[in-house]
C-alpha cells in the first residue's frame, strides 16, 4: 500500500519535469493576441475604435451651442436655482459659457467640452 503513493508522486514529478524542460528548450509560443502572426509585436497597432478597413465603428458629432447651454442650464438649475446661463462663446475645443444671477452679474464661467460635453469650470 505505502509502494502506490510513492510511484504515484515520482510519474507526477517525472510529468512536471519534462513538461518544464520542453518548455526550456522550445520556449514558449507566441500568442497570436499579441501581434505575433498579424500586426506589430506586443499589439502595438490595436485600436478598438478602428477595425479593418472601414474606418471608425462610430464617429461622434461635435456638441453644438444649444445643446452645451442645455447641458449647462441643467447643471446649474440643479446646483442653485437663481442662477441662470448667460452668453456663450466658441473658445476652440470647448463652449465658453457665463453663469448669471438674478441681477445679470456674472457669478462663474463653465467651459462645455465640445466632443464630450464634459464640465469644465473656468476662473
Amino acid at each position: 500500500m505505502k509502494l502506490f503513493p510513492k510511484i504515484f508522486f515520482a510519474g507526477i514529478l517525472l510529468v512536471t519535469l519534462i513538461g518544464v524542460g520542453h518548455m526550456y528548450i522550445n520556449g514558449p509560443h507566441n500568442a497570436s493576441a499579441c501581434g505575433w502572426n498579424s500586426g506589430s509585436a506586443g499589439g502595438g497597432d490595436y485600436v478598438p475604435q478602428q477595425r479593418g478597413s472601414a474606418g471608425p465603428i462610430a464617429r461622434k458629432s461635435f456638441l453644438t451651442k444649444e445643446q452645451a447651454a442645455d447641458l449647462a442650464n441643467n447643471h446649474v438649475r440643479r446646483l442653485n436655482p437663481n442662477l441662470k446661463v448667460g452668453q456663450i462663446n466658441d473658445a476652440g475645443s470647448f463652449y465658453e459659457i457665463q453663469i448669471i444671477n438674478s441681477s445679470n452679474d456674472v457669478v462663474q464661467r463653465l467651459g462645455v467640452d465640445k466632443q464630450t460635453g464634459r464640465l469644465i469650470l473656468i476662473n
